[in-house]
């Protein structure tokens, strides 16, 4: 008569709870990267208000339109994992990169940035600029909204690695963006937006400390 096995959850469950002071840690500075996100998006919108106002129209478009297609009509997944590849061949190298680059690079704002600054040296038309506008936006929502669904782990404790990846994700990518604009536009200053973001967010964690121990 075969004996019966039967997978040893043991195993997975000291497995899980060994991770837990990592989870816990994980978390804490998931928290504490949260003012950092407030303040990184306030100076955002801050100086991305100076820009032309249909130009910024354009982008929220770009953004809502990506939202819509993927909650309505169908999810682009295939658009985010030939970025992958992209990024693949590019980091093949360097094994470190290789295993981050693809969450942390939005990489197709990365190559519409680059195609418009081609064309516009041949292309001097108002179309142009809007339309890589709109592709910015729909881009880097496209690059948001799978990169946190691709770090999205089962098991995990506090959701400690979602609140801590997605906010440096979002925070990396939202300097990353940021700098992108500010060789496009005239009107937005990266230095401002991160003065900015750092005294609100130096604010806030002051505040916090004067509450919590003075």
């Amino acid at each position: 008569m075969v004996k019966k096995e039967f997978p040893n959850n043991n195993s997975n469950k000291i497995s899980w709870l060994s991770n837990k002071p990592f989870g816990i840690i994980k978390f804490i500075l998931g928290i504490c990267l949260l003012p950092t996100v407030y303040s990184s998006t306030v100076s955002f919108f801050n100086e991305f208000s100076a820009v032309n106002k249909p130009l910024q129209n354009y982008f929220w478009s770009g953004l809502i339109s990506l939202l819509l297609v993927y909650l309505f009509v169908w999810e682009p997944v295939i658009i985010y994992q030939k970025g992958h590849r992209v990024l693949e061949i590019i980091f093949s190298f360097f094994k470190p990169l290789l295993n981050v680059a693809p969450n942390l690079l939005p990489i197709h704002t990365i190559i519409a940035l680059a195609t418009y600054g081609i064309l516009s040296i041949f292309i001097k038309a108002d179309w142009l600029i809007k339309l890589f506008v709109f592709l910015f936006g729909f881009t880097l929502a496209l690059h948001l909204v799978f990169a946190a669904k691709s770090i999205r782990v089962k098991k995990d404790f506090l959701r400690a690695n979602y609140i801590f990846g997605f906010s440096l994700l979002y925070i990396i990518n939202l300097m990353l963006f940021a700098f992108c604009l500010n060789l496009i536009f005239a009107e937005f200053s990266f230095v401002n937006y991160f003065n900015n973001a750092f005294q609100i967010a130096k604010n806030i964690f002051y505040t916090i400390f004067k509450q919590l121990f003075l």
